[in-house]
C-alpha cells in the first residue's frame, strides 16, 4: 500500500470501491472502511489526505503526516504544479489525442466550474464479441492528464466525447460494462491514478511517485494483449 514516505507526506495505493474519508456525498457507505480509517489502524496516528480519489477509481493518494504540512501540498495542486498522470480503458477507438475543456458539475453541486482534461490514446483493440448494436466491440487504452480536479471530472469528460469508461455505473455504456462482467468476470472501473509528479515543497527536489496498476486491469491486458507497465 505505501508507494512512497518521508518526514512529510505518506503515497499510498488507494484500491478500487474504497472512500479516502467518509463526507456527505458518500451514500450508502457510512459502515464500509476508508483508506485513512485503514492507516489509522496501521500506523496509530491520524494522516491528511491532500486530494481525492472517487471511491471507484483507483490509484494514488498522498497525505500528509502532520496538519500543518498540508496547505504547502494543496498550494500545489491548486497552481497546477502538480502533474496527474491516469489512464483509462473506454469504449470505441478514441481519437488519437484531444483535450475536452467542458466545465463540470459535481453530484449536487448547483453551479458549474471550469475542467480540462488533455487525453492520448495509447492503444486500440477490437474484440470478436457481440455488443448490441454491433457484431464486434472496440476498446481504447487512454492517458489521461487533468488540469483540474473537479469530481467526477475523467468520467464526465470521457462520457461527453461519447467514449465513456468501462465499469461506470453513473457514466458509463451498461452494454459495455454486461459484457465485460459476463466475460471477464470484471465489475470494477477502469480509472486509474497512475503517478504524480512534483517539485516537494519542503525538500525542494523533484519527485515522480508511480503507483501499480491493479488485478483487473493485468486481466484485461492478457486479454487484450496490451503492454500494460507503469509508464504505458
Amino acid at each position: 500500500m505505501i508507494l512512497y514516505e518521508d518526514d512529510f507526506v505518506v503515497a499510498v495505493a488507494k484500491p478500487n470501491n474504497m472512500l479516502v474519508h467518509h463526507s456527505a456525498m458518500a451514500r450508502n457507505q457510512s459502515e464500509a472502511q476508508t483508506l485513512v480509517e485503514i492507516l489509522f489502524e496501521t500506523f496509530g496516528k491520524h494522516f491528511y489526505p491532500m486530494h481525492r480519489l472517487d471511491r471507484k477509481t483507483s490509484g494514488i493518494v498522498l497525505c500528509a503526516k502532520e496538519k500543518q504540512y498540508v496547505s504547502a501540498f494543496q498550494e500545489l495542486f491548486i497552481t497546477n504544479q502538480i502533474e496527474k498522470v491516469y489512464y483509462g480503458v473506454v469504449r470505441g477507438f478514441s481519437p488519437e489525442k484531444g483535450t475536452i475543456d467542458s466545465p463540470v458539475k459535481g453530484r449536487d453541486a448547483t453551479v458549474h466550474k471550469d475542467a480540462l482534461t488533455h487525453f492520448e490514446t495509447v492503444t486500440t483493440i477490437e474484440l470478436p464479441i457481440p455488443v448490441q448494436p454491433f457484431e464486434t466491440s472496440r476498446y481504447s487504452l487512454v492517458k489521461l492528464l487533468p488540469n483540474t480536479g473537479r469530481m467526477h471530472q475523467l468520467r464526465i469528460h470521457l462520457n461527453k466525447i461519447s467514449h465513456p469508461l468501462i465499469g461506470d455505473p453513473k457514466y458509463g455504456d451498461r452494454y459495455h460494462n454486461r459484457m465485460f462482467q459476463a466475460e471477464f468476470e470484471i465489475f470494477e472501473l477502469f480509472l486509474h491514478a497512475a503517478s504524480l509528479s512534483f517539485v516537494h515543497p519542503f525538500l525542494q527536489k523533484p519527485m515522480v511517485i508511480p503507483c501499480s496498476f491493479p488485478r483487473h486491469w493485468h486481466k484485461i491486458s492478457e486479454k487484450c494483449n496490451w503492454d500494460l507497465t507503469d509508464d504505458c
